[in-house]
């Protein structure tokens, strides 16, 4: 039944243990966030002084998308003559980080700083998935397509995903005014019904992902992103409940009215 919507598992030993990494990486992360051990850049997390080496939270955020952008732009190079599927993912990838970028700059503010050696690691390991669901997509070619086609409703879904990821960014970048560093309840949106709108975009535009290429690689990870999502989604609305009095009990983690 599975392999009715996915292409069989390409025979790289490379792909299939990053399949198993990617996924077992990611639950692991979100497992972390709600024990409350966090990623060294979010806002739960405190740098610590003894740390050598810290750069602006703008600076380790172009450190970590930079490289998975460049990944996905040098595909179109690297494999020219690849399916229209391939062209679909590489696309969606880097419009993925290139906006993650333009958020960055133009969009998100900032109240802290960021650990370089947070930021290495972080960066590594987008550049390294991105890289292997191309390289996967790219050992599918001479496979049969699965029977059941996903790509179009992939390329939908990421475009709801990346669009409604970057309004409710947008919306949280209006909470502050400049020069303002509280933390405030998000409001507008979907904020009025979850806590992490933006989360639960991001997750389908990675289901968009792995619809677009249907490789197990691409279904593993958007997985184990959701997964991570979820956990860090939690992890959020405690940390607003526990900062404020008056939050809304209606208000979810990350499913309106379900989750």
């Amino acid at each position: 039944m599975f392999l009715r919507f996915v292409f069989p598992p390409p025979p790289s030993l490379l792909v299939t243990a990053m399949s198993v990494v990617s996924f077992a990486s990611m639950a692991n992360a979100g497992l972390s966030e709600l024990k409350g051990k966090h990623m060294e850049y979010s806002k739960f997390w405190e740098l610590k002084s003894g740390r050598k080496y810290k750069v602006d939270s703008r600076t380790g955020m172009i450190v970590c998308y930079t490289p998975a952008f460049l990944a996905g732009v040098a595909s179109f190079a690297l494999f020219p003559d690849e399916s229209f599927r391939f062209l679909l993912l590489t696309s969606a990838l880097s419009i993925h980080f290139f906006k993650r970028i333009f958020e960055v700059l133009f969009v998100h503010k900032y109240s802290g700083g960021m650990a370089l050696d947070a930021a290495i690691v972080i960066s590594l390991s987008y550049f390294i998935s991105t890289a292997t669901m191309i390289y996967a997509q790219h050992l599918s070619r001479d496979f049969p397509e699965p029977l059941m086609d996903l790509k179009y409703p992939g390329m939908a879904l990421f475009l709801v995903g990346i669009l409604g990821n970057l309004y409710h960014h947008c919306q949280l970048s209006k909470l502050r005014s400049k020069g303002e560093r509280e933390y405030k309840i998000p409001k507008g949106g979907l904020f009025n019904l979850v806590v992490c709108p933006h989360y639960l975009f991001e997750i389908l535009g990675f289901i968009g992902f792995s619809f677009i290429s249907q490789t197990v690689y691409a279904f593993a990870l958007a997985t184990g992103t959701a997964l991570y999502l979820m956990g860090r989604s939690y992890s959020t609305r405690r940390w607003y409940v526990s900062k404020f009095e008056n939050f809304p009990n209606n208000v979810k983690a990350l499913i309106p009215y379900i989750l």
